[in-house]
């Protein structure tokens, strides 16, 4: 986790006259079918079907990329802000975003996301605030994708750390208990911890294939618990080496597949994966230069560490979803 001690957040501002993005401007979208961005982009030897994007759509929510840069000294990022989004574009769109572009039509708005110093800031107050702006944006962005692209396709919901802070209250407003829960193929809230009773209805789900429930889970070295961090029976983890809820080890020849510094480079059986007390432990991975990756939290890695088994995962819950409409 990048430190933010330095950095004295001072207050919010718009990123466009109006204080509001325009979501019918595609420059306000990391991600979009209607233009190419990195979100299209896949691995060397990976196959990039098409057949799903007429059928299925995925709202995906980038994590924190506003972290301490130069110039990254307000409680918000502004949208105008090329370096910033270039970033956002070349880490989490390519790295996450784009593992889910063989299940559907990827959409990935940006927003005024909050400063990475508002999770652990003294200033309870004025982070919540920072929050509260950008789920105003998130929120802004889902409603407009649902009026003007939806169209009555069934939806993956993927989000990464403060894409699923943002995540979760999306979809217990839209979703849960709700009739858009019926559309709702799967939710991705990685990198949080999320309570198994978080929503009403909307449950973990329990089988790979199972539709209209979420999967979660944040990773860290075996033998090694976070401090002052939720922990516990009542946190939701899924494995993804085997996509259950239980605690049964699953070893990393179950694993298809991770990408990491290098997109083009698919690096097979890479780590294990075994549910523990709320998180998801794996092993010390094994790759060129890993011997100076020594921190035991490895959230910046939740997606990337299993990236095919989830891209397969993903396409699979779409298929399900389509084929329980069908036999209906």
């Amino acid at each position: 986790m990048l430190s933010c001690a330095s950095v004295k957040p001072i207050g919010l501002f718009p990123a466009t006259p109006s204080g509001a993005p325009d979501y019918g401007d595609l420059n306000y979208w990391a991600a979009h079918p209607d233009k190419e961005d990195s979100a299209d982009r896949v691995p060397e030897g990976v196959s990039k079907e098409t057949d799903l994007a007429e059928e299925v759509d995925v709202f995906f929510l980038h994590p924190t990329t506003y972290t301490g840069k130069k110039g990254h000294d307000q409680w918000n990022g502004v949208l105008t802000d090329e370096k910033l989004n270039e970033r956002t574009d070349g880490s989490t769109i390519l790295y996450q975003a784009s593992i889910f572009n063989d299940a559907g039509r990827v959409f990935a708005p940006r927003y005024r996301q909050a400063h990475l110093h508002a999770y652990f800031s003294p200033d309870t107050a004025s982070a919540k605030k920072a929050f509260a702006l950008a789920y105003q944006d998130v929120r802004a962005a889902f409603k407009y994708y649902m009026e003007h692209y939806n169209n009555g396709r069934p939806i993956i919901i993927a989000a990464h750390s403060q894409g699923t802070t943002h995540a979760g209250p999306l979809l217990k407003e839209f979703f849960d208990g709700k009739p858009l829960q019926k559309k709702l193929v799967a939710a991705y809230l990685i990198g949080m911890p999320v309570p198994k009773s978080f929503f009403k209805e909307i449950k973990p789900c329990d089988t790979p294939s199972s539709t209209e429930c979420f999967c979660s889970w944040r990773t860290f070295r075996r033998d090694y618990l976070p401090p002052k961090e939720i922990t516990g029976d009542q946190i939701a983890v899924t494995n993804p080496l085997s996509w259950s809820i239980d605690d049964e080890y699953q070893p990393k020849t179950k694993n298809q597949g991770a990408v990491l510094r290098k997109f083009e480079k698919i690096l097979p059986e890479l780590v294990d994966a075994q549910v523990e007390e709320g998180v998801l432990w794996v092993n010390k991975p094994k790759f060129p230069g890993s011997f100076l990756f020594r921190t035991k939290r490895y959230h910046i890695v939740d997606f990337n560490f299993f990236y095919l088994n989830v891209r397969s995962n993903a396409r699979l819950r779409a298929e399900s979803w389509l084929k329980e409409m069908a036999d209906r």
